[in-house]
């Protein structure tokens, strides 16, 4: 048994070294790669990866508007790199620490999927900054929509944007949809992006006018003036769901707090036994795999009804 658990960590430290240095001599190539011509940086392993994620796999196109919702800096190429580092590190520390396959299928899973959590929990911050700022954008835009002749959508977000009439933190949101507009983009997927910004019933509802009025051409000023009413009469309401999300955030960062509080005050009453019973004992690991595997599930129940209150 002593043996088996030995030859197990021995193909462990193999397997995770030889991800790490294939990982470092990827960082190397595309650091070269820099300086050399487009078709040989197209040329490296992790770039024909993202490519053929980015054609094949909804899961990339998923991530991909994510991090355009967010307006993140970070690209697909670089959050595949992290979410393979996440893995191999959390299959690492679930080998030698647990010394278990639960602990090492446990901890490789979380480590795996921290960096989309992460992006999901900025998302779910963009949105809870915008959402008291949706109806007076909405109200700024409707009045630049009616003072148009043309009654043009994208001329009326130009007016709104360049007389700074709508005012930060919903701005950019709104900047980015003007920018995807105007150059070409497809309009479904910028308005997808739009209402994946926001993320409330709301915005749906003003993406579904929008789109009307991009691909159709028909006047909507009556259906953006029934929206502002209905979301005049839905203010109160909206407050009292934003402090449910607020709730919501809190609460799931406190079983952290207190997994860390509970084994501070054990270590610090008796740092002898709390280190033979959390760190030696196999019945201590296991019970610090289980909290974090239930603090892993509580943190995405959090993030799933942040969504859902939105």
């Amino acid at each position: 048994m002593i043996f088996a658990k030995y030859v197990f960590l021995l193909l462990l430290f193999v397997l995770v070294y030889v991800g790490f240095r294939a990982l470092l001599q990827l960082f190397i190539r595309q650091r070269k790669s820099r300086f050399r011509l487009y078709y040989v940086r197209n040329a490296t392993f992790s770039a024909r990866l993202t490519a053929y994620l980015e054609t094949r796999g909804w899961i990339s196109k998923h991530i991909k508007e994510l991090l355009e919702a967010v307006e993140s800096k970070i690209s697909m190429q670089v959050m595949l790199t992290i979410s393979l580092v996440g893995l191999l590190f959390g299959l690492l520390a679930g080998g030698l620490f647990f010394q278990s396959i639960k602990g090492a299928l446990m901890m490789t899973m979380i480590g795996a999927s921290i960096p989309y959590l992460l992006l999901r929990v900025k998302l779910v911050s963009v949105r809870l900054r915008t959402r008291l700022e949706f109806l007076p954008a909405v109200e700024v835009f409707y009045q630049s929509y009616l003072i148009d002749p043309n009654q043009n959508i994208k001329i009326a977000l130009k007016y709104c944007i360049e007389e700074n009439r709508i005012l930060y933190p919903i701005k950019p949101v709104f900047e980015q949809l003007y920018r995807h507009l105007m150059t070409q983009r497809d309009t479904e997927e910028s308005l997808r992006i739009f209402s994946l910004s926001l993320g409330h019933i709301w915005a749906d509802y003003f993406t579904g006018i929008m789109r009307v009025a991009l691909k159709e051409g028909s006047f909507v000023g009556d259906s953006l003036k029934e929206l502002i009413t209905d979301m005049r009469k839905a203010q109160r309401f909206d407050q009292i769901e934003r402090n449910r999300l607020l709730e919501i955030r809190i609460a799931n960062f406190t079983p952290i707090g207190f997994m860390v509080l509970f084994m501070w005050i054990n270590f610090k009453v008796n740092g002898d036994n709390a280190y033979l019973y959390y760190v030696i004992d196999p019945a201590g690991r296991n019970m610090i795999l289980d909290a974090l595997l239930l603090i892993f599930v509580s943190f995405l129940m959090g993030i799933y009804l942040s969504m859902r209150r939105m």
